[in-house]
């Protein structure tokens, strides 16, 4: 994992992770990890959605 954020209020949690770390399988398994460890862990109502975030980002600039 790279960076993690709870957003609104504590109903979702966003994971960024590095994409030449993690293939799109592993980021499937992490959110799925992730979610089940909040279920056993915690007690809230309502339901907390995770994301995970995996991109490539490329940035040129003319001049």
């Amino acid at each position: 994992m790279d960076k993690v954020y709870a957003i609104q209020a504590g109903r979702e949690v966003r994971v960024f992770v590095r994409p030449d770390q993690i293939d799109d399988y592993s980021a499937s398994k992490l959110a799925k990890d992730v979610a089940i460890k909040i279920e056993q862990e915690l007690k809230y109502p309502g339901e907390i959605r995770v994301t995970v975030i995996r991109e490539t980002r490329i940035i040129e600039y003319a001049r």
